[in-house]
């Protein structure tokens, strides 16, 4: 797999040109990921940089009043409200966002055979319809990958084999009912010659999510690879 993350190069992307588009545009012909590309004003990483090291904990969840209260410079201010704003217009869609600050994740450190971090590509799952919304606005952004360039890990004979004996019974459907409490049926390995692409900075996305009835297969994403010390500013929902 190659080193560096290629653009946007899947048929399973789609662009759009406003918010009002992105909201729209269905999920269909096997598109799983749109994208409204964006270059933001403002200075994200002063930001980051006046909000800590989190006190210890890996994800701080920013509120509108602990934003407005940083001592921003007059890019850092700018930066704040184009932050709100995103957060403010999902909100008006009955969405539940979030902003964080992230200073690192939890890793799956118990050993098993399929790894079930955030680290590790995988697919969002819902008991009804919904999707993801992402935004990056500082640090590394997220990862995807086309579904064509994967493979379940649950697949894999190895894996397979591993987790039938870490289930320990015999009957299939309880197997997949196992799978699927653990999560270890929403967890892919690349492929040989996956091409993965960034979400990049500053753009604003809605991924499909695995939903009984999903007219297109889940996006296959997972968290950047982040060093010791670096930060990102997230929007979730």
């Amino acid at each position: 797999m190659p080193s560096s993350l290629s653009p946007f190069a899947s048929a399973r992307i789609q662009r759009v040109s406003s918010f009002a588009e992105l909201l729209a545009t269905p999920f269909a012909n096997g598109v799983n990921a749109l994208c409204w590309p964006r270059v933001l004003a403002g200075d994200f990483a002063e930001v980051a940089a006046l909000l800590g090291e989190g006190e210890g904990e890996p994800i701080t969840v920013l509120d509108e009043a602990r934003l407005r209260a940083l001592p921003v410079s007059a890019a850092g201010r700018v930066a704040v409200e184009e932050m709100l704003a995103d957060w403010a217009m999902l909100r008006a869609q009955a969405l539940d966002p979030v902003l964080n600050c992230i200073h690192g994740y939890p890793r799956d450190e118990e050993g098993g055979p399929v790894v079930t971090d955030v680290f590790s590509y995988h697919a969002d799952s819902a008991p009804v319809e919904a999707a993801t919304w992402l935004c990056t606005y500082c640090g590394p952004s997220s990862e995807g990958l086309a579904n064509e360039e994967t493979v379940r890990r649950v697949d894999l004979p190895e894996t397979r084999a591993a987790l039938w004996k870490l289930y320990g019974g015999a009957d299939e459907d309880e197997f997949k009912v196992f799978l699927n409490e653990n999560c270890y049926d929403l967890h892919y390995a690349p492929g040989p010659g996956a091409r993965p692409y960034a979400f990049g900075v500053g753009n604003l996305w809605r991924i499909a999510v695995e939903h009984s009835g999903s007219p297109v297969p889940p996006c296959i994403h997972r968290a950047p690879d982040t060093q010791p010390g670096q930060k990102r500013l997230l929007l979730i929902s």
